[in-house]
């Protein structure tokens, strides 16, 4: 079989790990209302989630250093399964919310060892592009799964999106089990050593950007599906579409930032994409009773978010070129924390001020790392 099909196989446990994570904030609104709950203890099913990604992810990897990565990556796909297939059969905030650790910690072992096995099964010199197209399923779970999720629970009930989810898991347990080759174990950098990096004062600085950067996307994003149904008026119909729109302007964003980096520079658009960002969020703000201008700016919100990848994943790589892989780890271990921080400061913000006030909050956020961004451009020009 070829490369480019494993592959894919690997991008689409992607997707469905994507959607675990993200499909929460469009299905929000329905499991605060079956539960009994609160929005804000809704919201909290995103913190618990990246809390376990964040934290779990790492100590599994170093537990498992010696086990081969196969075997690995099928225990968690099993793992991953059994977590969705619990929030599925199990009532209650409490047990979801259990479930949701056991998924966080699954899917975030899923997603490191998909990439490390995507680079062993890639043709030579087609590595990157292997890792690009497993990360794809994760702007595909935005563009597809946070809308079909939706469109779902409408349709049904929010528990059949994880059914669904473990019963595709299920069957992707076999098609890697048939179809990826076995891959030796490589190795494991000890969390001490990780850490050790955060010792430098640039390091810090640069995963500043990606804490304050994610907070100020989680902060709006956690809770979009009741603001727009409450803030500006939306119906079911016309939510879904949007949610829609929105992962496509991901996917736009995500291509013209890489395009722009490589033409203008890392920094510079860093800076533009912050500001577009920090400018949509205002005038969302003041525009919920002006559709037009409401979904051009969430659309402009989406573009400027996702613009943002490309351009910070070479601004980490290239603070500390010699140990590319822990920089990388560490991002992703402070995007989870900050995803997780983002949905609890939007819940404080819901419960102690309004709904209405959060995209006020995530401009803060992104403020924070526009000066971030200032003072890591200072520094680089030292």
């Amino acid at each position: 079989m070829s490369s480019t099909l494993k592959i894919y196989i690997l991008a689409i446990l992607s997707f469905l790990v994507g959607t675990s994570e993200y499909v929460i904030a469009g299905i929000l609104d329905r499991i605060a209302v079956s539960t009994g709950v609160s929005l804000v203890a809704a919201g909290q099913l995103i913190t618990v989630f990246s809390l376990a990604y964040a934290f779990g992810t790492p100590l599994v990897m170093v537990m498992t250093a010696r086990m081969e990565r196969k075997r690995l990556l099928l225990f968690a796909i099993g793992f991953f399964v059994l977590s969705n297939a619990l929030a599925y059969f199990l009532p209650g905030i409490a047990l979801l919310n259990a479930s949701r650790i056991l998924m966080g910690i699954s899917a975030g072992v899923v997603v490191v060892v998909s990439m490390t096995i995507a680079t062993k099964v890639a043709r030579p010199g087609k590595e990157g592009s292997a890792l690009a197209a497993v990360l794809m399923g994760f702007t595909a779970s935005l563009i597809f799964g946070v809308p079909l999720g939706r469109i779902m629970a409408t349709a049904y009930e929010w528990k059949a999106v994880f059914g669904v989810i473990a019963l595709l898991g299920f069957a992707a347990i076999f098609l890697i089990a048939l179809l990826i080759p076995r891959v030796e174990r490589e190795e494991v950098v000890s969390l001490r050593q990780q850490l050790a990096l955060l010792k430098r004062p640039r390091v810090l600085i640069v995963l500043y950007v990606t804490f304050f950067w994610i907070i100020g996307y989680s902060i709006f994003y956690s809770y979009i599906t009741p603001f727009l149904l409450t803030q500006a008026g939306m119906s079911d119909e016309a939510l879904n579409t949007i949610l829609f729109v929105i992962g496509l302007a991901s996917l736009i964003g995500s291509r013209s930032g890489g395009y722009a980096t490589d033409k203008w520079g890392l920094h510079r658009v860093l800076i533009i994409g912050l500001v577009l960002n920090g400018i949509a969020l205002v005038l969302i703000a003041l525009g919920t009773h002006a559709p037009v201008m409401l979904i051009a700016m969430l659309v402009l919100w989406s573009i400027a978010v996702w613009s943002l990848g490309p351009p910070q994943q070479l601004h980490v790589i290239t603070i500390a070129p010699e140990s590319t892989g822990i920089m990388l780890s560490l991002n992703s271990m402070i995007l989870q924390l900050a995803m997780a921080a983002g949905a609890g400061a939007g819940g404080l913000v819901v419960e102690r001020i309004s709904l209405s006030s959060i995209t006020w909050f995530a401009a803060a956020a992104i403020a924070l790392a526009f000066g971030a961004v200032q003072l890591s451009r200072r520094k680089s020009s030292q």
